[in-house]
């Protein structure tokens, strides 16, 4: 049974959001036709709307129940569907079926564009630092000095020790001038140096630094439910 649950799952997934787009579109213009009474088959068009919305639904509720015993708002989805079909509507059937759909596929592009920003922080956070430290390659540590030449990224989180410059924060502040740094000036990692050198005391080092708590922020954005989600699955129980 699990095997075949997996199989069901993958079935789903395949095409990704621009298989999810298509059956939208046709499923919308069926709706529509559904409602204008414009019927070019011998059948009513919302059955369209039924099958490339309404069984994806079904099946996402009988995985998650078979499962994990999960009951969610697909599960009454799936009830509320069968039951418009079983009585007649449905009309009623396809459009609620091209609803969920639809909010899913906003969803699903919303955790897609978040996804991306993540990627990119992490694209952005250094992998390097020239540590002024008795001249081997060492991982940075809180309280190493660290020289920044014009046009590198800013490694860790730390202080400017000697020197002036200007730093693009706009990866931090969305700042779309650069800053103007001098001595005592706090730096942040993932931030560019633009112009002058500078020598920086390391204050705050991987997982602590603010380009890596920001990329933990998104991630956390990007994996907990939004608030009605999660009202609408318990109350579904």
């Amino acid at each position: 049974m699990k095997h075949l649950m997996e199989k069901l799952e993958s079935l789903l997934e395949w095409g990704g959001i621009r298989k999810d787009i298509t059956c939208l579109v046709i499923a919308g213009i069926a709706v529509l036709c559904s409602l204008l009474k414009i019927q070019p088959f011998p059948f009513d068009m919302a059955w369209v709307a039924i099958v490339l919305c309404g069984i994806p639904i079904i099946l996402e509720a009988i995985i998650g129940l078979v499962t994990a015993f999960d009951i969610k708002a697909d599960v009454l989805v799936s009830l509320a569907l069968i039951a418009s079909v079983c009585i007649g509507e449905t009309f009623a059937a396809g459009e609620a079926a091209f609803i969920m759909q639809l909010g899913g596929l906003l969803e699903e592009l919303t955790v897609a564009k978040a996804r991306a920003g993540i990627e990119k922080l992490v694209h952005l956070t250094p992998q390097t630092a020239r540590v002024l430290r008795d001249g081997r390659a060492q991982q940075v540590q809180i309280g190493d000095r660290i020289r920044v030449l014009p046009g590198e990224s800013v490694p860790v989180d730390g202080v400017i020790l000697s020197g002036q410059t200007s730093i693009n924060q706009a990866v931090m502040t969305g700042e779309s001038l650069p800053v103007d740094k001098t001595v005592g000036d706090p730096v942040s990692s993932g931030t560019v140096n633009q112009f002058g050198a500078f020598e920086m005391e390391a204050t705050k080092v991987g997982e602590d630094s603010s380009i890596q708590r920001m990329i933990r922020l998104v991630q956390s954005a990007d994996a907990g439910k939004a608030k009605i989600v999660g009202l609408a699955d318990r109350w579904t129980t």
